[in-house]
């Protein structure tokens, strides 16, 4: 699983979060990420320096390069790589703009299930289909093969 795109992990208990990554499937059309939810138990494999409390904090990207980013940075880096999303990453290059998308993705990261809650997150997710991806299905054939 290593190595093989870049590895999204994120909350799947959240109502928000999982609804942001189901519309995620549908802005990958390179499959340039692999979702991985921090309930996985492949999560300690991939993320052996995290923590749970890390996970729970903020979305995580565990680059192919071996970087990891967290938070607005994960983003600003995934972004980057989905042409529907090039434009959010570039402005989240602008001098001092990643500094106050940090800010702002903390208190949405404290306050996401109330968000969730606020916004019918769960009522949305039973409305847009989860996309079907190679990447993920791919982990799952490897997986059961070993």
């Amino acid at each position: 699983m290593k190595g093989a795109t870049n590895i999204v992990l994120y909350d799947d208990q959240c109502p928000m979060c999982t609804f942001q990554m189901r519309v995620l499937t549908w802005l990958d059309w390179v499959n340039v990420t692999t979702l991985l939810p921090m309930s996985d138990p492949r999560v300690a494999e991939v993320a052996p320096g995290l923590t749970r409390e890390d996970l729970s904090a903020a979305i995580h990207c565990l680059a192919k390069d071996g970087k990891r980013y967290r938070g607005a940075r994960c983003v600003r880096y995934v972004g980057m790589r989905m042409p529907l999303l090039v434009p959010l990453a570039l402005f989240l290059w602008i001098p001092g703009v990643i500094w106050i998308a940090e800010k702002i993705y903390a208190w949405v990261a404290r306050n996401r299930y109330l968000l969730s809650r606020l916004f019918g997150c769960k009522e949305a997710c039973a409305l847009l289909p989860q996309r079907e991806r190679r990447n993920e299905k791919e982990i799952q054939t490897a997986d059961s093969k070993t």
